[in-house]
């Protein structure tokens, strides 16, 4: 097994136990947990490119992976109301319409590449959820740690409509040959 597919598997390993420490209400131990495989998507990335050890496990589980970790966080802000449900069907609905998009385009022999787009919103939603386990819970009288989570909402959603819509209107010739 490669390191960048150990790095994989260890992100996935994280999962659990960041939200184990967040449902705690550990939440800098969570938010250290979250930030520690956050990093390990980048690593693992550079690490099977530089090194050559892109394989396909790597191609299939990174991407996993990282919707995994991105999604229980999301869960999680849902659960405990700093984030609208109606947000995170906004993103699910994103993910498994590209997912289906790149299903289509394998069937006809393509591979589309993620673009720079996708990974801004990576990035994007993986700083706005530390934000908002930064923060914590407000206070009274405190409605500082609510606009931090309203915008952080804002911006994970606005990459990820921007993403997803350049993503459909770049690749908009894969269902050109669909029946």
């Amino acid at each position: 097994m490669t390191t960048a597919n150990k790095l994989t598997i260890f992100r996935v390993v994280l999962i659990p136990v960041f939200l184990l420490l967040a449902y705690a209400g550990q939440r800098y131990w969570a938010l250290a947990v979250f930030v520690i495989a956050s990093l390990t998507d980048m690593l693992d990335g550079y690490i099977a490119r530089h090194y050559n050890q892109i394989t396909d496990f790597g191609k299939f589980m990174d991407p996993l992976a990282d919707k995994v970790l991105v999604m229980a966080a999301m869960c999680y802000f849902v659960e405990i109301g700093r984030m609208p449900g109606w947000a995170l069907a906004i993103v699910l609905l994103r993910e498994f319409a590209v997912s289906g998009m790149r299903l289509v385009a394998v069937e006809q022999g393509r591979v589309i590449a993620a673009a720079w787009s996708g990974k801004i919103k990576t990035a994007a939603t993986m700083v706005c959820l530390c934000l908002m386990l930064l923060i914590g819970p407000p206070q009274l009288g405190d409605s500082a740690p609510d606009l931090v989570a309203q915008f952080s909402t804002a911006v994970i959603l606005i990459t990820t409509v921007f993403s997803g819509v350049e993503y459909f209107w770049k690749n908009r010739d894969v269902f050109r040959h669909v029946d």
